[in-house]
């Protein structure tokens, strides 16, 4: 069944027009002719987006998105004005429409093409809202991470600056919970109810990273077909998460600095302001003060990020915490994969929390979702494969003992899937796919 689209017109024409081109692209349409008709018809059914005229006897276009907003936030909006009124067209935008279109429109495949992108980056937009929340449910609860007289400290600091609007940057070797620390503090703010956008910056190029923080106009460069609102708009009124900020190059930082500066900025290709109400949060495995004296950091912008730090040990030094994860991550997975692990032997207990952990509750996490799959019923020491980490294994050594056994396993779990199977193991597909040629393994 076609998306539901709402059309809003006191024009009976221009009405009539509109309906009748989406109507033939397969999109179910609902009329309204008054503002007061069309805010009662979206209060009243569910719609995936609305058009408006902006200029109506009873109620404005302007007022209509403002009021529709505020009840259903995720539901785009186009503005529909006469040419000559783009003044009008951009206050509307301001209010919260995702585009305009003037009339008379130059053709029908105009109104095709600007609905069909609005809903397609309005589909874009709930799938990072639904991942978001997957990631969130991946995470350990908060009372685990937070096990321990070292995690309690950072707890109280968490609590403390929770309610404010301060912006924090949380520092911490790779796998040590920063993520979930920041989601924390978002859910213990005044900002629960609204956004929280993560950007893993170390993922993306340059170019890509200006983009995804602050959209793009039109035509900005090859490829931009439409506007694309940026995560610092998707998180307005939220929180912002940059994780690992210590890698972005220096032009983004520039850039950066002044949005936390001024909470002001335009998009790629754009020169119109757009102002935003963020809280920021940051995090890094890098010393940003080092960085800093390197010149690979701007100062300025190390001290706007650095207003409240939060430091996390290595899970190494959080040995109580330990167990308690290997036991949470032993159920999860157990049921993720339709087994019953009862528990970890008391040898097994023993090695867990003799071994170093450089790759922390990251690599906590995936050693025992690798014992759970090779488990049959409780995860003993020859489940957990840990050795002493070598420099030059780099984190990717295997023991040797059962290692051809383990592949095929995890392979056969995985249906065959070396990325996957890779990732299960802790090491690189070159090494897997080295051992697989080594062992004759098909």
């Amino acid at each position: 069944m076609g998306k539901a689209v709402l059309i809003v017109d006191d024009d009976e024409l221009m009405l009539s027009f509109l309906s009748t081109v989406l109507r033939g692209d397969g999109f179910r349409v609902e009329e309204a002719r008054s503002g007061q008709e069309g805010l009662a018809r979206f209060l009243k059914s569910d719609f995936d987006l609305a058009l408006t005229d902006l200029r109506m006897p009873d109620f404005s276009g302007v007022d209509l998105i403002r009021k529709g907003r505020e009840a259903k936030p995720e539901v785009p909006w186009i503005i529909i004005t006469a040419f000559g009124s783009i003044d009008n067209a951009v206050t509307a935008m301001k209010a919260g429409a995702s585009d305009y279109l003037t009339k008379p429109l130059s053709s029908p495949d105009e109104l095709r093409r600007v609905v069909r992108r609005i809903l397609a980056e309005s589909e874009k937009e709930r799938k990072l809202a639904l991942m978001s929340e997957e990631l969130a449910s991946h995470y350990p609860p908060a009372d685990l991470i937070f096990l321990g007289e070292k995690m309690d400290a950072v707890r109280r600091l968490v609590r403390e600056v929770a309610p404010t609007t301060a912006t924090v940057l949380v520092t911490g070797p790779s796998g040590t919970g920063k993520e979930l620390v920041a989601r924390f503090i978002h859910q213990s703010s005044p900002r629960r109810e609204k956004p929280f956008v993560a950007v893993h910056c170390a993922a993306l190029t340059e170019t890509l990273l200006e983009s995804e923080l602050f959209g793009h106009e039109k035509g900005a460069y090859t490829g931009a077909a439409g506007m694309r609102k940026g995560r610092f708009e998707l998180a307005d009124g939220g929180t912002l998460f940059l994780d690992e900020i210590g890698e972005i190059a220096l032009s983004i930082q520039v850039k950066l600095l002044r949005v936390i500066q001024e909470r002001v900025f335009e998009r790629v290709g754009g020169m119109q302001p757009i102002s935003v109400d963020v809280r920021i949060i940051a995090s890094t495995n890098r010393d940003l003060r080092e960085e800093t004296a390197a010149g690979r950091f701007r100062e300025d912008l190390f001290y706007r990020l650095n207003v409240f730090p939060v430091t996390l040990p290595p899970l190494r030094d959080r040995k109580e915490t330990i167990l308690p994860l290997a036991e949470y991550f032993t159920g999860k997975f157990s049921a993720h994969f339709g087994k019953k692990i009862s528990g970890i032997r008391e040898e097994a207990q023993s090695l867990l929390l003799s071994y170093p952990w450089p790759g922390n509750i990251r690599e906590l996490q995936n050693i025992i979702e690798r014992a759970v799959i090779l488990a049959a019923d409780r995860i003993g020491v020859e489940h957990l494969n840990l050795e002493a980490p070598r420099p030059a294994d780099s984190g990717e050594g295997l023991l040797k003992t059962g290692e051809e056994e383990t592949i095929r396993k995890v392979l056969a779990e995985t249906g065959g899937n070396r990325k996957e199977a890779a990732r299960i193991l802790g090491i690189s597909l070159r090494t897997l796919q080295y051992r697989i040629k080594e062992y004759g393994i098909r």
